[in-house]
């Protein structure tokens, strides 16, 4: 009997939990067939569920990924001023990430080389992140700020000065370095001097003042 999609769809996430739960209990990046030998599915009834092992890891990203894209959409669509929108938007998903990687950082360390093993197939959410910075760059800038800047420059900018909180490879290698203080300082920073309005020669000075939270 065929699946509804809702039935299909909480299948697939059935399966994709499993999935993330071995990669745990076994160390390592779970091969198709190991992930169909598992799932207690038949293999026709698997591979009508998951085209291949493309769609196999979407199903398993968008399970990790999911409070990422509930706290951005929550944010996004929130009254909050520019700065502390902004702040928020970083803010929630550095938490989700800060919070996994100590509750169990081996577990974190794995899941962080598979998506670098396999990018491609996660620059989708990668995109979609930046689709929403840019509408956040462009009601910020509505308000006076990162004035004379394109929103792609603009965008550019805000990625390499923040990178460190929003690539989760980053909580390896600096951990309790990264703090919710230090984010709050850096966003300060881009909203009161992120700016082409100077010119070339002094490009980052303005005189846009922080309005209060």
């Amino acid at each position: 009997m065929p699946l509804t999609e809702t039935a299909r769809e909480a299948e697939r996430e059935r399966v994709a939990r499993h999935v993330l739960d071995l990669v745990k209990e076994r160390g390592s990046e779970i091969p198709w067939t190991v992930a169909m030998a598992e799932s207690g599915l038949t293999r026709a009834r698997f591979e009508a569920l998951f085209a291949d092992y493309d769609d196999l890891f979407d199903a398993v990203a968008q399970l990790w990924l999911a409070p990422h894209l509930a706290v951005m959409e929550e944010v996004l669509g929130s009254a909050l001023p520019p700065q502390r929108k902004m702040y928020e938007f970083f803010r929630r998903r550095f938490v989700i990430s800060q919070g996994r990687f100590r509750e169990d950082p081996e577990h974190f360390t794995i899941l962080c080389e598979m998506g670098a093993a396999n990018f491609e197939k996660v620059r989708s959410y990668v995109d979609l992140a930046d689709h929403y910075l840019c509408e956040l760059i462009a009601e910020a800038q509505a308000e006076g700020f990162f004035a004379g800047l394109e929103i792609d420059e603009a965008l550019s900018l805000i990625n390499q000065m923040i990178s460190n909180y929003t690539l989760p490879d980053a909580l390896i290698y600096l951990g309790d370095k990264l703090t919710e203080e230090k984010l709050a300082r850096i966003v300060d920073t881009m909203f009161i001097g992120l700016s082409g309005e100077a010119g070339a020669d002094s490009s980052g000075v303005n005189t846009l003042k922080i309005a209060s939270s």
